[in-house]
């Protein structure tokens, strides 16, 4: 590699790659191989190389990433700089997070960690929970594998907090294949609902409890593009970003003047494992076009930003309130 060419990481964007004088060819080789237009390219500019092997669903893996980073770099890995966070806007407090083993609820649950905070993380995967909690320092996690739905298990994780909880993220959800109302089978209508809408009513209850007790707290939920127009997710998955908004809104009026904000994000497209595939010719046909107009695709990490934003005492003042973290898809 030439003195005069800067290396470039699994950190860098797929925009630096196609950018970069030796990185420009191989991703593009890449990319190629794996069957993806330009139309396809266009929408994961905004992603560094390594957030497509959780994007993949094992398709990439990470030795197959680092492979490339080789490539570019004469066979050798350069270093990557940290990007820790230097703030301490956590210290001293400790908040449950949801869907925690992976995507949006891992890079939450990272956030808080890097910012001083104890996380008590929640999935129904125990052995990436086992791979956070390891990775992480010593004293920063518990982990909780349960679900949600579950009444012993929401007990569990109140408990695993302790006397106080300053913080909820309710970040565990699925999708559900994009089918139109006429296709939804009752077991698929049942379990994202359940997940989405009743996994948050009954962890919330719990939380607010203790929160009315202790004096206080954040909570923020995940909604969803879908909660916030029609044509961006399937029939289950709508109805229950529609009803995590109502949740929201309402637990901010009840609880406001106990010092208990309840927000929302309202992510757009983003990089996770969630699985997020057409399920249905006819709604592929009537939802297809305008997949075409959304905006590139961002990072989990860039979610957590912006939940852990609401969590903070950064936004004391706001209450009831959608983020929109979508790259300005609910502008259109």
């Amino acid at each position: 590699m030439s003195d005069q060419i800067a290396p470039i990481t699994g950190k860098d964007t797929i925009a630096r790659w196609l950018a970069h004088p030796t990185g420009g060819p191989i991703i593009r080789e890449f990319l190629g191989a794996m069957s993806q237009g330009e139309d396809v390219t266009d929408k994961i500019q905004n992603l560094p190389l390594n957030s497509l092997v959780e994007l993949s669903q094992g398709k990439f893996t990470q030795e197959a990433a680092d492979e490339l980073v080789r490539q570019a770099n004469g066979g050798v890995i350069p270093e990557e700089s940290s990007s820790a966070a230097s703030t301490d806007r956590f210290t001293g407090k400790t908040v449950i997070v949801t869907g925690a083993a992976s995507g949006i609820g891992k890079a939450t649950a990272e956030q808080i960690i890097a910012e001083g905070g104890r996380v008590i993380a929640v999935d129904v995967t125990a052995d990436r929970l086992e791979a956070l909690a390891q990775a992480s320092p010593e004293g920063t996690i518990v982990t909780v594998t349960g679900d949600i739905t579950n009444d012993a298990d929401i007990e569990s994780i109140v408990k695993a907090a302790g006397d106080r909880i300053d913080g909820l993220a309710n970040v565990a959800g699925i999708m559900d294949g994009m089918l139109p109302l006429h296709e939804v089978d009752n077991d698929s209508w049942e379990r994202v609902i359940a997940v989405n809408v009743t996994g948050t009513f009954k962890l919330s209850r719990s939380v607010i409890a203790v929160m009315l007790k202790t004096g206080g707290g954040s909570v923020v939920n995940v909604a969803s593009e879908a909660s916030l127009r029609g044509n961006a997710a399937g029939t289950a998955y709508t109805a229950s970003k529609h009803a995590v908004v109502g949740l929201t809104k309402s637990a901010a009026f009840l609880y406001g003047p106990n010092n208990i904000r309840t927000n929302a994000v309202a992510p757009g497209p983003t990089a996770t494992g969630i699985e997020g595939d057409f399920k249905s010719e006819f709604g592929q046909k009537r939802l297809g076009p305008f997949m075409a107009l959304i905006p590139p695709v961002t990072t989990a990490e860039v979610l957590a930003k912006s939940i852990t934003w609401l969590l903070s005492d950064d936004s004391v003042n706001i209450n009831g309130q959608i983020l929109a973290s979508d790259g300005g898809w609910s502008a259109q």
